[in-house]
């Protein structure tokens, strides 16, 4: 198929943007991890609706990817802030998925 490599990039972000998501919410200091609980949510929403819109080959996939590149830069960005394991690999994750982005415009 057809940006086969973008598309499980960004279903392994959305995964890994959830679980992180979910680990943030069991710390102690869950008020502290507000701001990652929301980039992360955020970031696995517009990956998995961007998976949706390539996959459609859309008009506005282009705007869509790199408008999700931004998204998983800031997520990431966020989520290296933090040294729980599940922010680490969420952040390692939503480098690649930016990787694929970038990949995808050139």
């Amino acid at each position: 198929m057809k940006n086969q490599n973008l598309i499980n990039a960004l279903n392994e972000c959305v995964a890994a943007c959830n679980h992180c998501a979910s680990a943030c919410l069991a710390e102690e200091g869950v008020k502290m991890m507000a701001r990652c609980i929301q980039t992360d949510i955020v970031c696995a929403e517009f990956c998995s609706t961007t998976a949706k819109v390539i996959a459609f080959d859309s008009s506005v996939s282009q705007e869509m990817v790199d408008l999700c590149r931004k998204i998983c830069s800031e997520c990431a960005a966020e989520c290296e802030k933090h040294d729980m394991e599940h922010c680490r690999h969420c952040a390692e994750v939503c480098r690649r998925c930016e990787e694929a982005c970038s990949a995808y415009a050139a």
